[in-house]
Formats: structure tokens, sequence, C-alpha cells
């Protein structure tokens, strides 16, 4: 039985994908002159907001991360929490089961992009990106949290929606559940389980 869960933020409690893409293409042709496809730019998902930039040639990566970040609350009102995420945790909840989050944003993104949906009070704990010095796909976020709520790796479970994810629960040695809601696809990506809807992690506890 998993004691504690823990939730990537974009593409698995919340749906951004539309918001932080398009946002994102804009700062791109606008720092690059470069017109990108969402499937061009789909590697962002997962990882810091730097690190996007980093690979896509940016070098002025704080400026610009602030910059995408303005651009981002443009198209904010698209974002969404997926469907049935909030009856999921309040049933987690009820059974005493310890909620957690390890997200690629830093505690600004969090307090200005997640805060406001009220979520926050479901989580016992939360490791931001700043609140390490590597990053998911690097184990050390998962790590982190293991280390600050003391839970044991073997009844501990990671949901989350890229292979970044993936790679980051299974070299810290926990289980990875694949959240296909926002994933959309398996392919490349080995893991513990699929779940297609966030109501199967209650049954996950169950097992």
């Amino acid at each position: 039985m998993y004691n504690y869960v823990i939730f990537d933020i974009d593409g698995t409690i919340l749906d951004t994908e539309f918001a932080v893409l398009s946002s994102l293409q804009k700062l791109v042709l606008e720092e690059l002159n470069k017109d990108f496809s969402f499937e061009e730019l789909r590697f962002a998902l997962g990882i810091p907001g730097e690190a996007t930039l980093n690979k896509l040639g940016i070098t002025n990566l704080s400026q610009s991360n602030e910059k995408w970040n303005k651009y981002l609350k443009e198209y904010f009102h698209h974002v969404k929490v997926f469907d049935d995420i909030k009856d999921t945790l309040d049933e987690l909840s009820e059974m005493g089961i310890s909620i957690g989050i390890v997200t690629s944003k830093n505690k600004e993104e969090f307090i200005n992009d997640f805060v406001p949906f009220g979520l926050s009070n479901y989580f016992n704990l939360v490791v931001c990106a700043d609140d390490t010095k590597k990053h998911k796909p690097d184990p050390e976020p998962i790590l982190k949290f293991i280390e600050l709520s003391g839970a044991d790796k073997s009844q501990t479970i990671y949901i989350g929606d890229t292979k970044y994810d993936m790679d980051c629960a299974v070299s810290a040695g926990v289980d990875f559940a694949l959240a296909l809601w926002g994933a959309k696809s398996s392919k490349g990506i080995n893991v513990n389980y699929i779940l297609e809807n966030p109501k199967q992690i209650i049954e996950l506890i169950k097992i």
C-alpha cells in the first residue's frame, strides 16, 4: 500500500499545455525570430523554464523567463484543473494518505500559477525547482521530498505526465504512475502503472 502520493503539477493536476506552449511560442518568436510548432516545443513540458530557454539557445535566461511568465498570464484563462482531480484529493485526504508535490515550477511560479486554484491545503509538502540544485529528470527533487517528509520509498508513488517525471522517480527509487489524461501517450515511457483517470489513484492505494 502507498502511504505517500506525490504529484507533478503541469499536465497532472493542471491542464497547462496550451497556455505554456502558446506563451513560449510568443517568446521564442520575439527573442529568436523563429516560429516553432507546439510539437517542437513540447520538450519544455516538465522541466524548469530556464532549462527550456537554455536548450533553445536563449542567453538572457532570467529576463526571458520573467517575460515568459508575463506572457503566460495572457493565456491563464485556458488553464484548468483536470476533471476528477479535486474529488481524488478529497478521497486521499479522507483515507489519511500524505499528499505532496514535486514540481519544476519555482516558488514564485507555484504561488502565481497554482495557489489561485485553491488546492494548496491538500498538500503536506511541496518541493519546487528552487529547493534543489538539480532538477528533473535528476532524482534530487524526489529525494529532497523523501528527506523532508521521512517517507518510506517503498510506500511512495509519484504521479506525472512526462519522461522527465518517470526518470526522476525511477532514479530516486520510487514507483511511478503515468497520468495519461495529461501525457496523451505512453510512448517511450516505461512505467509501473498507466492511469487513464485520476480516480484510479485511489485503486492503487488499495492494492
